[in-house]
């Protein structure tokens, strides 16, 4: 896919109905190529659209279009720098919501173990309220309150109990350093205060109790950390919107790597990325990813777990443990 292309995939895709400001901003750069040309100028792997945005953000600049094209060849340098050496590490607490139907059924307590955690902001799944329409868990007092729309599920009676929580991630942020927390904010989209509000609650949660952050591979240093969950509890390891960032052999070294593991696979991510036979349509552009569970898809999510629709249903391997 060119660079050209990657943008305007981006506006019609990700940010059409989910943030204006970035799909006229991501079609102003599918047509701008100077920019485009800039961009090319980087590793493949570097010219995200999220990445260029938040990279952008986070040094003070504008997103809007027209104002957008002089600010990144007048700063392009600073730019180019910032891109090569950050990667998009969007640590969306909402994403709970998504994974917590799941969660609730797996044999009790769990050992959570997230790939690509970036800050590890998702292994708390324990510690958010949610709210699926009418039906509430969790008191919503202190807690940041997740909200989903869900379609075709029952919610989930309560929340799991977790006993250990870790994470893998080549670049780990620490929630507790401003300059990690800021990053983690420019990776917002800009209409979203609300998942800002969340991320700065969720990042005092994590903070009052860090979960253990590895930096290392997602195949290499696999093993060796889920080998440190504790006995008697169900280890979970688990994925979301992260492997797109893999390259494919690695991508497929990490799938065959999972699924040997002891405990269970839970992975959220897009349909062309872990790939199922059989999907049924999406009810909606927006849900492209999906859940699953060792393999078996469940559901189509969207992006930032507001909204899930369930077609699939837990197997006997699933709740046996």
């Amino acid at each position: 896919m060119t660079t050209a292309a990657q943008y305007g995939w981006f506006a019609a895709r990700e940010a059409r109905g989910v943030s204006p400001t970035y799909e006229r901003l991501s079609s102003a750069v599918a047509d701008d190529a100077q920019v485009l040309t800039l961009l090319d100028t980087l590793p493949p792997a570097k010219r995200q659209p999220n990445l260029l945005f938040g990279v952008v953000r986070l040094l003070g600049g504008p997103v809007d279009p027209d104002a957008f094209h002089g600010y990144v060849v007048d700063n392009w340098p600073a730019i180019a720098e910032q891109m090569l050496t950050r990667a998009t590490q969007t640590n969306e607490a909402g994403r709970c919501a998504v994974l917590l139907p799941v969660l609730a059924e797996l044999p009790q307590p769990l050992a959570l173990l997230e790939v690509g955690a970036s800050a590890g902001l998702c292994l708390y799944p324990d510690r958010y309220a949610y709210r699926y329409g009418d039906h509430t868990i969790g008191s919503g007092g202190r807690e940041p309150v997740l909200e989903c729309v869900a379609g075709g599920m029952v919610p989930p009676a309560g929340r799991p109990e977790v006993v250990w929580r870790a994470g893998l991630d080549l670049n780990p942020l620490d929630v507790t350093d401003p300059g990690d927390v800021a990053w983690l904010e420019a990776l917002i989209w800009p209409e979203h205060g609300h998942r800002r509000t969340r991320l700065r609650a969720a990042a005092a949660i994590a903070a009052a109790e860090p979960p253990l952050l590895v930096r290392g591979d997602l195949v290499d240093d696999l093993p060796a950390l889920a080998a440190q969950a504790p006995a008697g509890a169900t280890l979970v390891v688990f994925h979301t919107s992260v492997l797109y960032q893999v390259p494919q052999a690695r991508r497929e070294a990490f799938l065959d790597l999972v699924r040997g593991l002891p405990g269970h696979w839970v992975s959220n991510e897009a349909a062309d990325v872990v790939p199922y036979a059989g999907l049924p349509e999406p009810p909606r552009e927006q849900l492209h990813n999906v859940l699953g569970l060792d393999g078996t898809p469940l559901a189509w999510t969207a992006g930032h777990g507001q909204s899930i629709t369930w077609f699939g249903r837990l197997t006997a391997r699933a709740t046996a443990g």
